[in-house]
């Protein structure tokens, strides 16, 4: 799960380097945010419930709300990107403009590919808002909001027009996988059981284990799990909260369990995984 936009503001924008081995533990989803990212190093494979694509350096890569997909590396080069997260209330005015049909046909686009020369005016674009974003202005979300803007619409004028690069799954995620993983995302902290979960979709629990391996790649004890984790690790950088309090949230019976677990998942503790990350800015 990725981190959400910080409470009471419309738009985060934040510079990310990745190792070259980097990829998502599992299926993911976007919670009600739009993101967009210019890719400054690095290839990356993109995995969806239906298709599979692919984006690279110099590349402009956008995601909806509630988007469900994973990444793996493409290539040997650490990842490193701008990435962009904004609410659907502040894109609202750009929306009105041009339509709702025309804005979801560009979101649906997922990559955009620019000529080199072009590929430096997106990235300067892309730069100035991280710097403007930085600032402690009271006017900085509506300074931004044109800043982006004027990026979507140099981004729809000045791409260079390509064959679609995705292609449709071969074995796409099921209806019962997905609901389930949309389940989850909202109550991981109840720790439903396999068993709950195939009643609640209607077929045997051996049928159900099975189906979340081969699409997923992992049991849905180790999936849970992972969930939990990265809900743990958005709490530690988000809040002030305790690693009790953290614990029973995300549905551990008390803070040792969770520590024991975060540490063979992450190789560190809650509690230096938090300090470590007010100082260097870690992203689950």
């Amino acid at each position: 799960m990725s981190i959400p936009i910080p409470y009471g503001q419309h738009i985060s924008i934040e510079k990310r380097l990745f190792s070259s081995d980097f990829c998502m533990s599992s299926m993911q989803v976007m919670i009600d945010y739009y993101n967009i990212g210019y890719i400054i190093s690095g290839d990356r494979y993109v995995i969806t419930p239906v298709e599979t694509y692919s984006y690279h350096k110099g590349d402009v890569a956008l995601a909806p709300p509630l988007f469900f997909h994973r990444t793996f590396s493409n290539s040997n080069e650490p990842y490193e990107s701008i990435l962009i997260k904004f609410t659907s209330d502040f894109v609202k005015p750009f929306i009105d403009v041009i339509g709702e049909n025309e804005f979801k046909n560009f979101y649906n686009s997922k990559a955009f590919h620019f000529t080199q020369k072009t590929q430096q005016k997106i990235l300067n674009m892309f730069e100035d808002m991280l710097n403007e974003y930085q600032k402690k202005t009271c006017y900085k979300e509506l300074i931004l909001q044109g800043m982006l803007f004027h990026l979507f619409t140099t981004i729809m004028e000045e791409h260079i027009p390509t064959s679609n690069n995705m292609k449709k799954n071969d074995t796409p995620l099921t209806k019962p996988i997905i609901e389930i993983l949309y389940y989850l995302e909202y109550h991981y902290q109840e720790n439903p059981t396999l068993l709950q979960m195939s009643k609640m979709i209607n077929i045997s629990e051996g049928h159900l284990s099975r189906l979340f391996h081969s699409q997923l790649g992992i049991s849905y004890s180790k999936y849970l799990n992972n969930l939990k984790i990265e809900h743990v690790k958005i709490l530690l950088l988000k809040t002030d909260k305790s690693i009790m309090d953290i614990a029973l949230d995300t549905g551990y019976c008390n803070s040792e369990y969770l520590s024991v677990n975060f540490k063979k998942n992450t190789g560190m503790t809650p509690k230096d995984f938090r300090i470590q990350g007010k100082k260097c800015h870690i992203k689950p």
